[in-house]
């Protein structure tokens, strides 16, 4: 019998993996693993989440407009289990502002505030650096390839006000 590293990748993979759909999750799971650390060590410095900074960017997209809370919470890359907690804690650094309108006062509009804004602009140059760090070392086609094919994986999965969620 051939020791492991002598065995085709056919019979390697058939011992570690239950399928291949499971060795490309569990591919996706570790790769998100290691490149979130560098994320984290920047958000950090600012005292920020990586969720915390999504929102920052997606009220950026909109400003001088405001976005409802659900429609927010519903654009977030991953899902935010305490929206309330989450804007509180901006709001209480005056980074965004909320705001019930008299015509619904149901609904809570969210607007990022100026220091919100000078903030991001203070870590745009040091995200594109953790971007560079993440993924710099794979050629544009390459990178242009993964991002179809992780749009095509969870397209399925995703309801119609998310499809453009990492897009903007």
């Amino acid at each position: 019998m051939l020791p492991n590293s002598q065995k085709p990748d056919s019979q390697i993979d058939s011992r570690k993996f239950d399928s291949l759909e499971q060795e490309v999750f569990l591919n996706l799971w570790r790769t998100y693993d290691r490149l979130k650390a560098f994320e984290e060590e920047l958000f950090g410095k600012v005292g920020l989440s990586a969720q915390q900074y999504n929102t920052l960017r997606l009220l950026k997209s909109v400003y001088p407009e405001s976005m409802p809370t659900l429609v927010l919470g519903s654009r977030l890359i991953s899902r935010a289990p305490d929206m309330t907690r989450l804007l509180d804690k901006l709001e209480q650094r005056g980074l965004l502002q909320r705001e019930r309108r008299p015509e619904n006062r149901r609904v809570v509009e969210v607007t990022i505030t100026q220091s919100g804004l000078d903030l991001l602009e203070q870590l745009a140059p040091q995200v594109a650096e953790c971007h560079q760090k993440q993924l710099g070392h794979l050629p544009p086609e390459a990178l242009r390839q993964m991002a179809s094919l992780l749009k095509e994986a969870r397209e399925p999965h995703e309801d119609a006000t998310n499809l453009s969620l990492v897009d903007e």
